[in-house]
Formats: C-alpha cells, structure tokens, sequence
C-alpha cells in the first residue's frame, strides 16, 4: 500500500523558513521521480516542484525559484523542500506525489503552511 506522509508545515511570519518532509513506504522510491504539490485555499492544486529519481534534476514553479529548494534521501526514502524567505501567497496545503503528470494523486492530509504577519 503506497503511502506518502508529509510533515513540517506550521503558520510563519513572511520571511521565515520552513523545511518539509515527506516519508514514503509501499514502492520503490528511488526509481520514482518525486514532486510537490500544492493547493491554497479556493484555488486548484499547482506544481511547485520536482526532483529526478537520482537528485540530479529539478524544477521549480517560477514563483518559487530563488526560494525554495527540493532534495531526496533514497537511503531514508525521504523527500524534502527547504522554503526560505516565505510570503503569504506559499500559504497552502503542500502535498508530496510520485511522478510529476496530471492527474495528480493528492495521497493523504498533506501538510499545511500558513504565512501570515
């Protein structure tokens, strides 16, 4: 049974830093490429970002390039984001997905962020 349990999240100040962690169990997680997802309130989900199988290729949603950072533990079966310099429009739920393709498995709670002042 593929599970993915994202944790982390919190309410922050803008500016603030928050690292995310998504623990996965059930398939082979170092041959999956690996992306997060995130869904702010009333709007639809959105790619923030994704991460090669091996940790070699990444890709950033515009408005978070500079900002935020994507890396992997094959070893723990770990999946991180390191957000920096957060702004109250990263206030979301953020979700960790195999794959990267529409449509997006939204699996469990996900993790929420609240950038507020």
């Amino acid at each position: 049974d593929v599970q993915l349990q994202a944790s982390g999240g919190g309410a922050v100040q803008p500016g603030d830093s928050l690292r995310l962690s998504c623990v996965a169990s059930g398939f082979h997680f170092g041959s999956a490429h690996m992306s997060w997802v995130r869904q702010a309130p009333g709007k639809g989900p959105e790619r923030v970002s994704t991460i090669d199988s091996g940790g070699y290729s990444r890709s950033y949603l515009d408005s978070v390039k500079g900002r935020f950072s994507i890396s992997r533990d094959n070893a723990k079966n770990t999946l991180y984001l390191q957000m920096n310099s957060l702004k109250p429009e990263d206030t979301a739920v953020y979700y960790c997905i195999i794959g990267f393709l529409e449509p997006w498995d939204l699996r469990g709670p996900g993790t929420l962020v609240t950038v507020s002042s």
